[in-house]
């Protein structure tokens, strides 16, 4: 990755805008990274991953029917294959 002062990459913007193509620029401001310039099928790639990923919520969040709901839960028996290979171990 390559990193730059803002100056730097505003002066010379062409430039970085094709170096973006291969890879990312970090784009600095004082010694600290600001903002990273990303090709469009990078940023585009992010922007799928990003509404893929699931939201995490942390066991201390759940409420207590919440949590007796999993307690309770069972799954579907196609899938007790599974649990008879963990049983192997």
């Amino acid at each position: 990755m390559r990193e730059v002062p803002a100056t730097e990459f505003t002066r010379n913007f062409g430039q970085y805008r094709e170096i973006a193509q291969r890879e990312p620029v970090a784009v600095t401001s004082h010694g600290r990274t600001t903002g990273y310039f990303v090709s469009a099928i990078e940023y585009e790639e992010f922007q799928r991953l990003r509404a893929r990923a699931g939201r995490s919520i942390a066991v201390t969040d759940l409420t207590e029917a919440e949590i007796e709901a999993i307690a309770a839960s069972r799954m579907d028996p196609e899938h007790d294959h599974l649990n008879a290979l963990l049983d192997e171990a």
